[in-house]
């Protein structure tokens, strides 16, 4: 995968506000853009995150069903986490994998990297396909505040749920899937 586009940076003119919460932050800014406009934005930092694509030797996929309380629900998403500070992606979606699966993979592909909600958010999400899948002989603890339920369905499936609307996806989600899908270019994921 071609990396991101080049960085083009605002001045900053003015931090106007700045509040911290767990491992991200959001701050009000009075920037400069780069075609020469001033404003005020707000901008959530993030330290970044890793997701892997789990698929088994037999074809299912792995994905959660998991309660996020931003919206209130219980969405299907693949596995994720944010990473730790100066964490590779890889080694962060190494563990997360573990902790919210109970699984282990021998085989990683990147799949590059994507921005979810670069409007407001300067989140980068490094995407990864996940292969030799084997379960682990003891899951290993994972956040206290996950909710989380590991399920195994097929492409087809996962192909009709994201078809569907029925259910509720993230998107990126159905960004890593569709990667997937043109780095496996084969008949049962397209």
């Amino acid at each position: 995968m071609p990396p991101l586009s080049p960085i083009e940076p605002s001045k900053t003119l003015e931090i106007i506000q700045s509040v911290n919460a767990k491992k991200i932050s959001f701050e009000i800014k009075k920037l400069e853009l780069p075609i020469g406009v001033e404003g005020t934005f707000g901008t959530i930092h993030h330290p970044g995150a890793a997701l892997a694509v789990p698929i088994r030797e037999d074809g299912k996929i792995i994905i959660l069903r998991q309660y996020r309380f931003a919206v209130s629900r219980r969405i299907l998403e693949f596995p994720a986490g944010t990473l730790e500070t100066d964490e590779d992606p890889l080694t962060s979606i190494k563990r997360e994998l573990q902790e919210e699966t109970g699984y282990k993979a021998s085989q990683w592909d990147p799949l590059g990297a994507m921005l979810p909600c670069p409007g407001y958010s300067d989140e980068i999400i490094h995407l990864f396909l996940a292969r030799g899948i084997e379960p682990l002989s003891t899951k290993p603890e994972g956040d206290e505040d996950e909710d989380i339920d590991v399920l195994e369905i097929s492409a087809t499936e996962l192909n009709d749920i994201i078809a569907s609307g029925n259910e509720a996806l993230d998107g990126k989600s159905i960004t890593a899937w569709y990667r997937t899908c043109q780095f496996l270019k084969t008949e049962l994921f397209l």
